[in-house]
């Protein structure tokens, strides 16, 4: 693995485990100094597996400089911390990776939304409105140094229903904000993406098959590494063609080909044409 974000310093929210994680320590493959976000201090605090400062361990070990931070995203106050944190240790900021959210276990059970708990609609809490906040924060710093990267985990619940309307919608937004926060920074040299992820080899989705292997059957195999989206975050960002590409929703499994990343010598495949395909920003612009 190159050094291609060496002295780069990037922001991976919601990384104690699962998506985050992979994406922070892929970052930390290419040399970045990556801070770690979370609420998960020590094992047993969650129940599943991961703590900020292990993922952050593990993004040094892969070849970067992982710090751990705790964050409550629910909390406007821990995130502004975060970033003055940033901007006072390193007075700058490349990459934000939007990928906090809330996942209720009660997600994937069967039922209309309003069979299932009231709490399922704190996605739009932790998810949306955290990313718009972080992403606040990011753009003063970015535009200031007119260079930057603001990227939001998202996935084809965008499109078709996937888990019911409070995950779609979240997933929805957070594509918008790429595509709205892109024009406003398209004149400071900082490019938005939102990265439609496949399934994911996480802890969460492992439980999961495992309650019923039956039914998922084949799924782990052709699952993504969480480290997958981190490796296409960081072609992006050095992109010379960068800037052609921000304000827009990417299936991160097309970008991965156009890149030549491979995910453990596999080509994990694009879900286009089963899960739909990522609607494109209309060019009018009303202010």
């Amino acid at each position: 693995m190159g050094k291609d974000l060496k002295g780069k310093v990037a922001v991976v929210t919601g990384a104690s485990r699962g998506a985050g994680k992979g994406i922070a320590i892929a970052l930390g493959a290419h040399g970045a100094t990556v801070y770690v976000t979370g609420r998960t201090l020590k094992e047993g605090d969650a129940a599943l597996p991961g703590t900020i400062a292990a993922t952050a361990e593990a993004v040094t070990k892969a070849g970067g400089q992982g710090i751990a931070v705790a964050v409550d995203h629910a909390k406007d106050a821990d995130v502004k911390a975060l970033f003055e944190r940033v901007e006072a240790e390193h007075e700058r900021l490349d990459i934000l990776v939007n990928n906090a959210t809330f996942l209720h276990d009660k997600l994937i059970d069967k039922g209309g939304f309003w069979e299932k708990p009231l709490d399922l609609v704190d996605i739009l809490d932790v998810g949306l409105r955290s990313a718009y906040v972080a992403s606040w924060y990011a753009a003063k710093l970015m535009v200031r140094q007119r260079n930057g990267l603001i990227a939001f985990t998202s996935s084809f619940g965008a499109s078709c229903y996937m888990h019911g309307p409070a995950y779609g919608a979240q997933k929805v937004g957070v594509d918008k904000f790429a595509k709205d926060m892109g024009v406003d920074l398209k004149p400071h040299n900082v490019a938005t993406a939102s990265i439609w992820m496949g399934m994911l080899r996480t802890e969460r989705t492992r439980r999961v098959m495992d309650a019923d292997p039956q039914k998922y059957a084949g799924f782990w195999e052709i699952a993504e590494t969480p480290e997958f989206t981190g490796h296409v975050i960081a072609a992006l960002y050095n992109d010379p063609a960068r800037a052609e590409k921000s304000g827009q929703v990417h299936i991160g499994a097309e970008l991965a080909q156009r890149y030549g990343i491979t995910d453990e010598g596999r080509q994990p495949p694009s879900h286009r044409s089963m899960l739909g395909a990522p609607t494109p920003p209309h060019p009018a612009i009303v202010e």
